[in-house]
């Protein structure tokens, strides 16, 4: 089962990167870049994890304006792939990068105490 929600994750993920790459024309939605989808194990539901660039409010107001589009692209998603129910979508921000970024400076500032 875990395999089966893992390939429909992967196949949604390069279709939403598609669709909100190429159709999608809200100006509100800047450079996005999908970097995950969770499929639940029933395939009802579905966190699309994404990283875009910007500011705290410019990245604010692409996630408004995804949510906005959600039914959009969930619709053209259905349109894609041959599920019998097209999950529900929901959009969060990916934060492992920023996770990553506040480690390093960590394990730096470590390293900068162990030489003095």
């Amino acid at each position: 089962m875990k395999q089966r929600t893992n390939r429909v994750g992967e196949q949604m993920k390069k279709e939403i990167s598609e669709i909100i790459g190429r159709k999608l024309k809200d100006p509100r939605v800047g450079f996005v870049t999908v970097t995950d989808v969770d499929v639940t194990g029933d395939l009802q539901q579905a966190k699309v994890y994404i990283t875009t660039l910007g500011n705290d409010e410019e990245r604010h107001n692409t996630l408004k304006g995804l949510e906005k589009a959600t039914g959009f692209i969930r619709s053209e998603l259905g349109r894609r792939i041959q599920l019998r129910v097209t999950p529900e979508l929901v959009f969060e921000f990916d934060r492992s990068v920023e996770y990553g970024n506040h480690i390093e400076d960590l394990l730096a500032k470590v390293r900068v105490e162990e030489k003095e």
